[in-house]
């Protein structure tokens, strides 16, 4: 059986170092994942790509454009999309630098507009507002996003904000600030809302495989195994 190899920064009682991930029905071509992390809250902006087919997506250009940009240069990547997680000024401070040099279609929830333009979190973060460039595509629940033969699907995980979103799909999610490592998103700022958030969690992310790789927002990667067994917001 063909399988991919991800080196991760965790191990539990199933994986030592690295996990090896077999292709499903979907995927013809190893799929690329590269995590830089960026700027003063330590975002987690990834690159998503096909490795045979030279497409690619960026999940959450938080910071240091620069950075990101000379990364898709040396995958070979072309960018067909920007994918937001939630609109949260950490994950989309240089979305127009971003967008800009990629020509990609910017994709965010339809509940999250809102979210991007709020410049009360500009002062809540001490990070300067930069207007938000066009939005090309507005997601909802269940709509699928594809690059070069890998799809996800989009699930809808309100709670941190009205429209966050994760991204599900060969075998990984991107859970933005959903989930963490052993934590979850915070609740407490405009739009957050507890009940929801843990409703997300428990209702769309829980449901998952244990073997599926969470990528978040911010710090390291996990499973929703491990998850389940060990987040003290869930047991």
């Amino acid at each position: 059986m063909n399988v991919v190899t991800l080196s991760l920064p965790w191990t539990d009682d199933r994986i030592a170092g690295s996990l090896r991930l077999p292709y499903n029905a979907i995927m013809e071509q190893a799929m690329i994942i590269e995590k830089l992390e960026v700027g003063p809250f330590a975002t987690n902006c990834y690159i998503v790509g096909s490795e045979t087919g030279g497409q690619g997506m960026i999940i959450d250009p938080g910071d240091e454009a620069g950075k990101i940009l000379i990364r898709v240069e040396k995958l070979g990547l072309g960018i067909n999309h920007i994918v937001l997680t939630h609109g949260h000024l950490d994950h989309i401070g240089v979305l127009g630098e971003v967008k800009e040099a990629t020509g990609a279609d910017v994709a965010v929830h339809a509940d999250d507009v809102t979210t991007l333009n709020d410049r009360s979190m500009s002062v809540f973060l001490g990070i300067p507002y930069r207007p938000t460039p066009a939005i090309g595509r507005l997601l909802e629940d269940g709509d699928n996003v594809s690059v070069g033969g890998l799809t996800f699907a989009v699930i809808h995980t309100p709670g941190h904000t009205p429209g966050g979103i994760c991204l599900f799909g060969e075998g990984v999610l991107f859970s933005g600030d959903t989930l963490f490592n052993y934590g979850i998103g915070r609740a407490d700022f405009p739009g957050g809302n507890y009940e929801q958030l843990m409703d997300s969690i428990r209702n769309r992310l829980m449901v998952l495989d244990d073997d599926v790789v969470i990528y978040p927002g911010h710090g390291p990667e996990t499973t929703i195994g491990a998850e389940r067994r060990g987040n003290p917001f869930l047991i």
